[in-house]
């Protein structure tokens, strides 16, 4: 069986963590299928939003899988962590914006996933945390950066040092999350997001989520600067001149992501 399944709908990709008994941990298995479809989505084209949940009702990811964990050496721990630091990071870097709709439990690396995405919706029973330090561990995929950079040092040093877990109304309040939905409108809600995005040019999308991930890690001038060249791509591309001959027609535009 499958522990990740990659369903392509038109142009949306939907990644499901699979493995509802174990609450859609993280083992080595689970991180090798997942890194082979990320490395596909970064190329396919035709691909052009993302959305990442779990199965079953339980959890999005309750993170590593301890039970796995405490059976490697010292030498396959740091093996799995780099794993998923790297996962993470690729999860961040593809070009497509990425939407974690969180269905349940994200705790630990699970959170770590949602918080590589661009967006993160989250259904109303879904609990999120940080909880490394009651494991005598630390955030190690990210979790210590990421969250900090959305939320502020001190909202993130009071959730990840309390090894706290938050519901997700909370977890709106903080910024954590976008959105907070019923569990069954939560899906619903991501394709809605998904799709009022894909109306809109395909490399459009690309160029502005990297002008916007890379300019926030740099000073002001300098984002300008990224900003100017990614819209330089976009000037010579075939969707530029369709928008606009579907503006003067008044109609709407067939983009093709060229």
């Amino acid at each position: 069986m499958k522990k990740i399944i990659f369903d392509k709908q038109d142009h949306l990709g939907i990644i499901t963590l699979n493995r509802p008994e174990q609450l859609n941990c993280f083992d080595f298995q689970t991180l090798q299928e997942f890194l082979e479809i990320v490395e596909l989505i970064q190329v396919e084209k035709d691909i052009r939003t993302v959305i990442i949940t779990g199965a079953g009702k339980k959890a999005f990811s309750a993170g590593a899988d301890l039970k796995e964990r405490k059976s490697l050496s010292e030498k396959e721990v740091k093996r799995n962590v780099r794993m998923l630091r790297s996962l993470f990071s690729s999860i961040e870097n593809l070009p497509q914006p990425v939407i974690a709709a969180i269905n349940g439990y994200a705790l630990g690396g699970g959170l770590e996933l949602a918080l590589a995405c661009d967006f993160r919706y989250a259904a109303e029973s879904a609990v999120m945390g940080l909880t490394e330090v009651s494991l005598a561990i630390i955030p190690g995929a990210g979790g210590t950066q990421r969250l900090t950079r959305l939320i502020g040092p001190s909202h993130a040093k009071e959730l990840i040092l309390t090894a706290r877990k938050i519901d997700a109304e909370t977890a709106k309040e903080l910024g954590v999350v976008n959105k907070v939905f019923t569990e069954e409108e939560l899906m619903k809600g991501a394709r809605e997001l998904a799709e009022e995005m894909m109306a809109n040019g395909p490399l459009a999308l690309i160029q502005a989520k990297y002008a916007i991930n890379h300019g926030n890690n740099t000073d002001l001038n300098t984002g300008l600067a990224i900003e100017a060249k990614a819209y330089e791509v976009i000037i010579p591309t075939e969707d530029r001149l369709e928008a606009l001959e579907a503006f003067k027609e008044k109609r709407k535009p067939n983009f093709k992501a060229e």
